[in-house]
């Protein structure tokens, strides 16, 4: 009997030591209600959706075969933010698809404006061989592809940038995954997967702590540990499922 991911990330949580849970990828067609259920019940599930979508243009994304529209996938985006208000999203984009004109990028631009983004990756368009896309004339010109990305990645930056600073002044908590490269720096990941940097014990390495944010280091968040309202407990297995 197949089991839907939501039900094997709940089941996953019960394994005794197991604090944390992620899953790498979910193609928004495949996010069924027991998945959004477990992000709103499973308080081991961290709430960072890597939700990718190339493209904010119905005619790019049917050109991709991706099966949504624009209007689907953020369906998709609002049935988590309603299960989980402090859920945040990555994304995957590509620029100068086949055929993308300027009304096909505005589009792009337009979604990741209304969603806003905790981080994103984003390229540009390259034919793999053996795809339908290989076959397909470029049309936009590697100049074009540069100007586009430029653009596109300034506005993901903004937005990660706007999603970090707010962490300033909050306690969060960090799992601590090895030293950093400055001496006496430990650095860990928050629920968001934003690297964190503290001074302190290696002996730290492997459990979770609450850390006060003081600081921003470009993409890293600095600060000091707070006092733990509980024991420093070892993370466990760090399971990861795919979707």
């Amino acid at each position: 009997r197949s089991w839907p991911l939501g039900r094997l990330l709940d089941r996953l949580a019960e394994i005794p030591g197991v604090l944390r849970l992620r899953y790498s990828t979910s193609h928004p067609l495949d996010v069924e209600d027991s998945l959004i259920e477990s992000h709103r019940d499973n308080p081991a599930l961290m709430p960072f959706v890597h939700l990718p979508v190339q493209s904010g243009s119905d005619r790019i994304l049917s050109a991709m075969n991706r099966r949504h529209t624009a209007a689907e996938y953020l369906e998709v985006v609002e049935r988590f933010r309603r299960a989980r208000q402090d859920i945040a999203f990555s994304s995957d984009f590509i620029v100068g698809f086949p055929g993308e004109s300027d009304g096909d990028f505005a589009a792009t631009l337009a979604l990741v404006t209304q969603i806003g983004y905790a981080a994103a990756y984003s390229f540009k368009y390259s034919p793999r061989p053996g795809t339908p896309a290989a076959e397909m004339q470029e049309t936009v010109s590697q100049a074009e592809m540069d100007e586009r990305l430029e653009r596109l990645q300034h506005l993901i930056d903004s937005q990660q940038s706007a999603f970090n600073l707010a962490a300033i002044g909050t306690t969060v908590d960090v799992l601590f995954e090895r030293p950093a490269r400055k001496d006496g720096q430990i650095v860990g990941r928050t629920a968001y997967l934003q690297p964190a940097h503290v001074m302190a014990s290696s002996d730290i390495i492997g459990k979770i702590f609450p850390v006060h944010v003081e600081s921003l280091e470009r993409y890293s968040l600095l600060g000091h540990l707070a006092a733990p309202s509980h024991p420093a407990q070892p993370a466990g297995p760090r399971m990861t499922t795919g979707a």
